[in-house]
């Protein structure tokens, strides 16, 4: 119930942000190539444009320039990594919303066993997504970022005695590999208990 009425407008709103940031951003693109007269009309909007997108261009340009890749491209690479984030904000917000209304319909029903399968369903596929944005910032994001510490702070209580059990493979952490397939099959088992 909800989830028809809330997740429509949140994704609306996901979509024009996105498109206006696209706009942005190909702009931001085609006057970094085009390089105007910087004492036109022309060249102070385009410098205008570049002050007032720079906070969102950064990230993307650090990442370029580590991997010593032009930096141009990395308005592109700004509405890719707006995709993606796009992506994981509706996810958290269907399913937060698919939890309240299945604990509204266990309220509604007087049924415990739904109240609580679907609250422990919500919170299992929560955790799910605070990982595995946990584990794409952790590519495209320093580890000093606030909102990786902050999904730091709530992830790595599971995470590490995985990490002290399952040793790294060269660079790669297999780690949250396994605590997902632990994570989904839990939330297979909750399903199947309280939700059936």
């Amino acid at each position: 119930m909800l989830n028809e009425l809330v997740y429509p407008v949140a994704q609306g709103m996901v979509v024009f942000l996105l498109t206006a940031l696209t706009f942005v951003m190909v702009a931001r693109m085609i006057f970094n190539y085009a390089d105007p007269n910087p004492f036109g009309a022309l060249g102070r909007f385009s410098y205008k444009l570049k002050k007032s997108t720079d906070s969102l261009v950064w990230p993307a340009a650090t990442i370029l320039a580590r991997m010593r890749v032009g930096t141009k491209i990395a308005p592109l690479i700004t509405i890719l990594i707006g995709c993606v984030a796009g992506y994981f904000l509706l996810q958290i917000v269907w399913e937060v919303l698919g939890t309240i209304d299945g604990v509204g319909q266990g309220v509604a029903d007087f049924s415990i066993t739904k109240i609580i399968g679907h609250l422990l369903f919500g919170l299992l596929s929560i955790y799910t997504l605070m990982i595995v944005v946990r584990i794409i910032f952790s590519w495209v994001s320093e580890s000093g970022n606030r909102f990786t510490r902050f999904l730091a702070r709530f992830t790595d209580p599971l995470l590490n005695p995985f990490r002290r059990m399952i040793p790294p493979l060269g660079m790669f952490d297999l780690s949250p590999i396994v605590v997902l397939l632990l994570l989904n099959l839990l939330r297979a088992a909750v399903a199947g208990v309280f939700l059936r």
